[in-house]
């Protein structure tokens, strides 16, 4: 499959299989916390209605995010949407703070997206990435900000793709691992 047959798809049953299976086989959405998906396949098993409705929560109203140290931190308003080519591949995830481009410090980016082991190289995150900016500037933005790790140089080309520009270098905060990443800024004022 080529990215032009990759779609973006709200979380609904019809696709939950697909995302199920995903986990099943190990795959995480949280680069930051691998037991994201175990703990997420027991939310289903429990509640699928009440999972699928967490994935879309654009007033911050569902619980607390965990760190990967444990603790936790307040909610972003924000929604997930499922890369989808026929079958799962993904998930990218924008988040904000109502009437600012500003995050708090332990939110490292307004996206963050995943492409599941099995699809990659095939330019699907590039192109997942591509048809979410409009929805940032639709909800007030003027950029994005997201982060890589130095080492993750396809991440770095999915965001230079898109218009990125590398702004920083920086250590993550303890709470979010200690490690070194790179902050890019895409401008989406100027999209087509």
């Amino acid at each position: 499959m080529s990215p032009s047959t990759l779609q973006l798809v709200w979380p609904s049953p019809e696709h939950l299989p697909g995302y199920i299976a995903a986990l099943e086989r190990g795959w995480s959405p949280n680069n930051l916390r691998a037991e994201a998906g175990r703990e997420e396949l027991a939310l289903i098993r429990t509640d699928p209605d009440g999972f699928l409705a967490g994935l879309v929560d654009r007033e911050a109203k569902g619980p607390p995010i965990a760190l990967p140290t444990g603790g936790t931190v307040p909610r972003l308003p924000g929604y997930r949407r499922w890369l989808w080519d026929g079958e799962f591949c993904g998930s990218i995830q924008l988040r904000w703070q109502p009437g600012t481009n500003a995050l708090p410090s332990y939110c490292l980016g307004h996206i963050g997206y995943g492409v599941v082991p099995w699809k990659s190289g095939r330019g699907y995150a590039t192109a997942a990435l591509r048809a979410l900016l409009p929805d940032a500037r639709a909800i007030g933005l003027d950029h994005v900000e997201i982060t890589t790790s130095p080492d993750n140089l396809a991440s770095q080309r999915v965001i230079r793709a898109n218009g990125g520009v590398l702004v920083e270098e920086f250590i993550t905060e303890p709470g979010l691992g200690g490690a070194p990443e790179l902050r890019f800024r895409i401008d989406v004022r100027t999209l087509g």
